[in-house]
């Protein structure tokens, strides 16, 4: 199948990154955790998330693909926001890139606040003050559409409160004209102050789709369980009543090696009615 030997090739490439610890987070940081979804390239991306703890300074990202990501942060001060972002290059200085070849700002709902960033590589990033709360089930949809050396990725979020879908932000950035691929979830530690290490962070993601390049709808029925650098153990993945999960952080205990494939027995069968176009 195309797109596992894909997948297979993106994890082989990350793998020494993965195997190399870096002892200077230890005790600095939980380790970031992720999953990793091998499925073909597609136009749409759609998963639920469901966070079950936190603390502040967590970044819970719920449709990343191999140009963005899309999620769910609780900030330092305990703020609680949507984060959109979408890369335009290898550089590492925002001001550096040139202007034609940045990613450009095609949509952006009325709430939506707009940004730059740098430091892994450089993009746009938006962003939506947004309340969740522990329990919720939260939605989220990433599309593309192809054009010419360009793709706009748009981000879609439900609103539980109006529900009602919310068009984010639509981003355009240089692809070569390729759509999505490269896809992942993860909960990731951004606070960094040691104390931060003492909270468990835990989410747990389902009902994950791709419509595929001939608009069908497939189940992601996999995850592949990896983690950065940082050699602690308090870290640990796997599926519950049909929902795969990650946790780091606290007194989590392992048990689940790394780069297990998590297997999901049972997925739904049809995608959700009101998936926006």
């Amino acid at each position: 199948m195309p797109y596992l030997r894909s997948f297979i090739l993106l994890f082989f490439t990350l793998l020494p990154a993965l195997l190399l610890a870096d002892e200077k987070l230890k005790g600095i940081a939980c380790r970031s955790v992720h999953l990793g979804y091998p499925a073909p390239e597609g136009n749409s991306f759609y998963i639920e998330m469901k966070i079950l703890s936190s603390a502040p300074g967590t970044y819970f990202m719920a449709c990343g693909w191999n140009k963005g990501y899309f999620g769910v942060q609780e900030l330092g001060n305990g703020k609680k926001i949507i984060l959109f972002s979408v890369w335009d290059s290898g550089q590492n200085d925002p001001k550096a890139v040139e202007e034609d070849k940045r990613t450009k700002l095609i949509h952006k709902d009325e709430k939506t606040r707009i940004g730059r960033f740098g430091g892994e590589g450089t993009g746009g990033q938006s962003f939506y003050d947004y309340d969740w709360k522990i329990g919720e089930t939260l939605r989220f949809l990433v599309s593309s559409k192809v054009e010419g050396n360009r793709t706009v990725y748009s981000g879609h979020f439900f609103h539980s409160e109006q529900k009602k879908w919310i068009h984010m932000v639509s981003f355009s950035t240089i692809t070569g004209g390729a759509n999505l691929k490269g896809y992942y979830s993860f909960v990731e530690d951004f606070k960094r102050d040691k104390v931060s290490t003492t909270f468990a962070r835990k989410a747990e993601f389902f009902n994950p789709w791709i419509k595929d390049i001939n608009n069908d709808w497939l189940p992601i029925s996999k995850a592949n369980f990896t983690a950065d650098a940082n050699p602690v153990l308090n870290i640990d993945a796997g599926i519950t009543n049909g929902h795969f999960f990650l946790i780091t952080g606290g007194d989590t205990n392992n048990t689940l090696k790394l780069r297990t494939v998590i297997e999901n027995p049972n997925p739904i069968k049809t995608p959700p009615a009101d998936i926006p176009k």
